[in-house]
């Protein structure tokens, strides 16, 4: 009786609820479930898996917690600032408080050099860059159009595009030979296929920074995107999340630069995301932005935006945050420092022991290049070796198919999200196993080397790492599946 009722009841829900639109059966989201079943702890659990797969920002907390220490005034919730507590609490429209807007704004301009200006009435507030997707994507397609997308993309576009909007999305083949580059070729041959399977094609979608690769789309790339969409007359949605996450200079080039030099862009047709959870590291404040050129997009996106508004408590603290111009310079300056020294350790790390990346110089991750250590050149390849490194290395790092890449061996690996201690073990624990497995043979059908070897912390370094004092309380001891954003 009560599997019938079960059953009875799931065939109530809709089908939105049931299907598996929400993508989780991707090797991405199953590094997560191994790292939640078994996490690292340097004490508890120094065998655990690490995880390597969350694109997420904890080097520079010090200096937040340090603006929040001498700035209480702008949180509502303690005695310096509980006079505007009822000012805050009450209803506010979904247009956002004007000097959060007005921040927001300042702050996108300032992580673009100052070389591009937004119009504050133009921002639009959203539950993260998930919900900043979704929402563009309602605005701009109907069920069963679609938008290109360059591969290797975000897995979870999958999810924030198509599950409860019906849109597809279509891949454009980018390839390890130019480094990934988008090529108008390419483009042009998606779009083609599109035609010929009577797909309708709304729009292009392009993240930049990317995410995986880590690299900036130059300014004649750019370009080209720009003509390719004004060509065919679809949208071009640009996501620049990570923006600020860079560590070269003013190398990265926003599309807001670029549409300037463009005379014949349509501005119809160019629209931005944007968030604060990459280059603040604030991916639990849900501040998503949908910045658009076309007005009634604005418009319409503005009505969206009641399903998923960022409280106004935190516009509010963000409002102070963000105004404090001294405090932000510093801030996107040390953390650059900090990002590239990580990225450094790691990259320079891994070529010790032969392991190549792609050169990157922006986002939360690097391109670790693998496909020389796969029995063969294939996905099947990729996910035992794969399972090898979640079971035996004990590092979760995502398999370049669940990016939908074209060539098996890439994996992504997340380098940001743990502190010095954590991250000299991960590094560690790879060019040991490495070293000690010179011949590496994959079996495909099974989940280990030939070796089965276990790894073991044995090192003095290691030893000393590893003792309470030592210990960082920036550890990532705590399940991330509920952070799964971009």
């Amino acid at each position: 009786m009560e599997s019938s009722m079960k059953i009875n009841n799931h065939s109530l829900l809709s089908k939105i609820a049931t299907n598996n639109g929400h993508g989780e059966n991707s090797p991405y989201f199953d590094g997560w479930k191994a790292y939640d079943a078994n996490p690292f702890h340097p004490q508890h659990n120094p065998e655990g898996v690490i995880q390597m797969g969350l694109a997420e920002n904890q080097l520079s907390f010090d200096l937040i917690q340090k603006w929040i220490e001498s700035n209480q005034n702008a949180s509502i919730c303690t005695p310096q600032g509980a006079s505007c507590f009822k000012e805050i609490a009450i209803f506010q429209d979904y247009h956002g408080l004007p000097e959060f807007r007005t921040a927001i704004a300042n702050f996108m301009n300032r992580v673009r050099g100052n070389r591009v200006r937004f119009d504050p009435d133009r921002i639009v507030m959203s539950g993260g860059a998930t919900g900043a997707h979704e929402t563009l994507a309602f605005c701009l397609a109907d069920p069963g159009e679609a938008f290109l997308v360059p591969t290797p993309y975000y897995p979870a576009f999958d999810r924030d595009l198509r599950w409860r909007t019906g849109v597809n999305l279509l891949p454009v083949v980018c390839e390890s030979s130019n480094n990934f580059k988008i090529t108008r070729e390419a483009l042009e041959t998606a779009y083609e296929k599109a035609k010929f399977d009577n797909i309708t094609v709304k729009g292009l979608l392009v993240t930049n920074p990317s995410n995986p690769l880590g690299t900036f789309l130059d300014r004649e790339t750019l370009k080209d995107v720009v003509n390719f969409i004004n060509d065919k007359s679809i949208h071009l949605v640009c996501d620049e999340i990570y923006a600020g996450t860079v560590t070269t200079g003013d190398a990265f080039v926003s599309i807001a630069e670029v549409i300037e030099e463009v005379p014949t862009c349509n501005l119809d047709l160019i629209h931005l995301v944007y968030s604060l959870s990459k280059d603040m590291g604030f991916p639990g404040f849900r501040v998503g932005i949908v910045y658009s050129y076309n007005d009634n997009v604005v418009s319409i996106a503005r009505k969206m935006s009641s399903f998923g508004l960022v409280s106004t408590q935190t516009q509010h603290m963000l409002a102070s945050m963000l105004s404090d111009d001294t405090f932000v310079e510093n801030f996107l300056s040390e953390s650059r420092i900090r990002l590239a020294r990580r990225h450094d350790t790691f990259t320079r790390g891994l070529a010790q022991v032969g392991i190549g990346s792609l050169e990157s110089n922006g986002g939360l991750f690097f391109w670790m290049d693998l496909r020389r250590f796969l029995k063969d050149a294939t996905f099947e390849s990729e996910m035992a070796f794969w399972r090898v490194i979640i079971n035996e290395i004990k590092l979760n790092v995502s398999p370049g198919q669940s990016f939908h890449c074209s060539e098996p061996g890439w994996f992504r690996v997340c380098f940001a999200n743990m502190d010095d201690e954590t991250a000299m073990i991960a590094l560690w624990r790879i060019k040991s196993f490495v070293r000690k497995n010179r011949n590496l043979k994959i079996k495909t059908k099974n989940q280990y080397w030939q070796n089965n070897q276990h790894l073991r912390l044995s090192s003095r370094r290691l030893e000393d790492m590893l003792t309470p004092h030592r210990m960082s309380p920036h550890s990532p001891l705590a399940s991330p599946l509920v952070r799964a954003q971009n």
